[in-house]
């Protein structure tokens, strides 16, 4: 078994426990598994081991990956944070956004998914940490944001994602994570129909799965410490 292969039979037992832990089905929680700075190599290798679902944060370098194993049945998630002037390769090769943060980028989506595919999968990144440093919307544009993003064709809103700032005790992390949870209830009650939380990563997937997260966001766990950002 490779060490790839290993990872992801932990990361799999961990994502199990957690859902029995919090009460919830470990079958509604997807795991995600981030492959940026990874050769296409080490992708095919999870894919041997089952990981159908990646996840991106680099356009230039995901393209390629894709294109390099287009062989194999994957699902393409891009994100990382998205300039506006490389939103057709993304329209073009992915299957979902989780890192919409203004309207400006999900109008240029729409607009540029081919004819032929599916609706693309987007969420709308919330920064519920308020850093500086981080991409996202603020809780209070997240309504106007979301009913925006909803009436756009060729995209199929699905739900938040949040990348909180590192925690170190599990009641910090699952507050602002239960601060994303509460946030998309509020949607829902007002009229949406959102059923994703893209929140966890892994370091502190368990205290995402107990605030109700329905994809976890995961590389390290799975290949190592990267070599770059």
């Amino acid at each position: 078994m490779t060490s790839i292969s290993a990872n992801l039979q932990a990361v799999k037992s961990r994502i199990v426990a957690a859902c029995a832990a919090a009460g919830r089905d470990p079958g509604r929680v997807s795991l995600l598994a981030v492959s940026k700075t990874w050769p296409a190599d080490a992708v095919r290798l999870a894919a041997q081991s089952g990981q159908r679902a990646f996840g991106e944060n680099y356009v230039q370098e995901a393209v390629a990956k894709a294109a390099a194993l287009a062989d194999l049945d994957l699902e393409w998630h891009f994100i990382g944070p998205l300039q506006s002037n490389k939103t057709r390769p993304v329209a073009e090769a992915f299957a979902w956004v989780h890192s919409i943060d203004r309207l400006k980028l999900a109008e240029r989506l729409s607009m540029q998914r081919p004819a032929g595919l599916p609706p693309l999968q987007v969420c709308v990144q919330v920064n519920v940490s308020g850093e500086a440093s981080k991409s996202g919307c603020t809780a209070e544009q997240a309504p106007d944001l979301c009913r925006a993003v909803a009436a756009l064709p060729n995209l199929k809103l699905r739900g938040l994602m949040a990348i909180p700032e590192p925690a170190q005790e599990s009641a910090v992390a699952r507050r602002r994570f239960g601060d994303l949870r509460a946030l998309r209830d509020r949607l829902n009650e007002a009229g949406m129909q959102l059923d994703t939380l893209s929140m966890g990563m892994s370091d502190d997937l368990e205290d995402a799965i107990m605030a109700g997260a329905t994809i976890v966001r995961v590389g390290t766990a799975i290949f190592g410490a990267r070599a770059r950002a």
